[in-house]
Order: structure tokens, then C-alpha cells, then sequence
């Protein structure tokens, strides 16, 4: 397990992070969210050891963390570093020699990543030949190269289309499921919900929210769903409750006041058949955007 306890990080007199904790388990993929700017690469770097922090600990196992430890994780940052004109089996067997394979060990392993990422047939083609899903693939295999106890992926869906966002999201998963801690920032929560088993939510350098979805939706006020003839021309008018959304026949809304949810059905009773009214899972972002502001 690698624990984060009280990191802090200042760059000048902006200080970044505020006494950041978190905890990334063994098996468990970790959805890291956040807008531009809250800090989210700034941790990433630190647990790998590109930035120092200014205070705080970091651990692995209930032991400070070294640098030795880090060379077993693997790593995909902000801005990507792989060569653009290097064929692609052979970048994997040269990042593979770093971490002290054999060259006949690194290339087994490199055709057997290759194959399960789809990328046999563009084993020879040069990095920069390759469409832009494929060269995340490519980044993907690199940071799985030398089987990692830890994965820390610095927005790897990034530009991705929806065939090379599921695949990803297949292997990211697949390497949950062995027991590997997983970190991944991503904006996209609707894919952040679906993948991950815990989300921490990070504003301002601060983590504000942090649980499962479950969890998070738990501490959230309940969200009703009423589908009734023309309900948004009238529900924004009831007092007692916070209107999420509204058009085309159905809304969204929280109570605020006790009683106020069977007004809402009274009234919409009253205009027209109600085709749907009750509790709705609560969406990430609507959590997120209450958190963060």
C-alpha cells in the first residue's frame, strides 16, 4: 500500500498542496479528479519522485518510500516521452533494459504486451506513424513493460476515441485485478464512475471528497426524478427544493423543506399523468461540482 500523509508543496508563495493524504491499496484503482491547476500532477510527480515535497510523508508498505522502491512503478506523465521516430518494439526493449531486463527477457515481454494491446502488427512502424490511440497504447505497454507493483497514469484517456478509451480502460482494470495499486487522473467522470473503485477529489490543493461512489452519494443530498406533461414550466416555482434540471417533460430536484417532495407529486398529479417519481442515482459530476466549489 502506498500512503500519503500531510503532503504539503509550495512553489514560491503559491502553495499547492495542503496537506494532501490518501491511500492507494493493493487491487484498487484510484480515480484522481480534479480541475487544471488543483494539484493533481504536482502529487503524481511527487509520489514518483520528480518533485520533493516540502513537507509530509510518503510510504510503501508502512515504510518511508526510496527511490530503489520507485524504479519497480510505473509511470505515464502529463506530457508523454516516448521518441517519435524509434520503432516501437524497439523503444520497449530499450525502456525495458533500464529496468535491468535482459535484452531476449525485454523483447518476450515486449511482443507479449505488443499482443495484448493490439500493436503486434505495428511492432516496426516508428512511434510518430501510429494514430494517436496507438501511441497511448504504446505509452501504456512502456510503463507496463517491467511488471510494476504500482501504476500512477497522468491522464491517459486523454484524446483518446471511445474504441481506444475501452481498451485502456480493459487493461488498466486488468491490472487492478492482480493486485496492483492504480492512481489515474482523468476530467472525464462519467469514465472516472465507471472504472474506479475509489475517487478522491482534489480542489485547490485540497482534498475535499474521497470514498467510493457509493460512499460519496450516501453523504449527498437524494436526487428525485418527476416525468410529468410540462413539468419544467412549473417546478421551478415550488418552493422548498433546489431544482437540478428541468426540460422536455421531466426534472431533477432536491428537497430542501420536509414535505417538500409530495407537494411536487400533488402538483404534478394534478396536471397529468406522472409517468416516473422517485429517488435517482446521484450523477459524479453533480457531486463534484458541490465539493469543489
Amino acid at each position: 500500500m502506498l500512503e500519503l500523509h500531510q503532503v504539503r508543496k509550495a512553489f514560491g508563495d503559491r502553495q499547492v498542496l495542503h496537506d494532501v493524504s490518501m491511500a492507494l491499496a493493493p487491487g484498487k484503482l484510484t480515480g484522481f479528479v480534479g480541475s487544471n491547476g488543483a494539484g493533481k500532477t504536482t502529487t503524481m510527480r511527487i509520489i514518483m519522485g520528480l518533485l520533493a515535497p516540502d513537507g509530509g510523508e510518503i510510504s510503501w508498505h508502512g515504510s518511508p518510500l526510496t527511490t530503489e522502491q520507485r524504479r519497480n512503478f510505473g509511470y505515464i506523465p502529463e506530457e508523454r516521452g516516448l521518441y517519435p521516430r524509434q520503432p516501437v518494439r524497439e523503444q520497449l526493449v530499450y525502456f525495458g533494459s533500464l529496468h535491468g531486463m535482459t535484452k531476449r527477457g525485454a523483447t518476450e515481454r515486449a511482443d507479449e504486451i505488443l499482443d495484448v494491446l493490439g500493436l503486434t502488427e505495428r511492432a516496426a512502424d516508428k512511434l510518430e506513424d501510429l494514430s494517436l490511440g496507438n501511441q497511448q497504447r504504446a505509452q501504456i505497454a512502456v510503463a507496463l513493460m517491467h511488471r510494476p507493483e504500482l501504476l500512477v497514469l497522468d491522464e491517459p484517456f486523454s484524446g483518446l476515441d471511445p474504441e481506444a478509451v475501452e481498451a485502456l480502460g480493459t487493461l488498466i482494470r486488468s491490472c487492478s485485478d492482480d493486485g496492483v495499486p492504480v492512481l489515474f487522473s482523468s476530467h472525464q467522470l462519467n469514465l472516472v464512475e465507471k472504472l474506479c473503485d475509489e475517487l478522491v477529489i482534489l480542489s485547490g490543493g485540497r482534498i475535499v471528497a474521497a470514498g467510493t461512489a457509493a460512499e460519496l452519494r450516501a453523504s449527498h443530498d437524494s436526487v428525485i426524478r418527476v416525468d410529468a406533461p410540462d413539468v419544467e414550466t412549473w417546478i421551478r416555482d415550488t418552493s422548498g427544493i433546489k431544482v437540478l434540471s428541468a426540460d422536455g417533460g421531466s426534472a431533477r430536484f432536491t428537497p430542501v423543506d420536509a414535505g417538500a417532495s409530495e407537494t411536487v407529486l400533488r402538483t404534478a398529479m394534478s396536471r397529468g399523468p406522472v409517468s416516473h417519481f422517485g429517488e435517482v442515482p446521484v450523477p459524479l459530476s453533480e457531486i463534484y461540482k458541490e465539493v469543489t466549489r
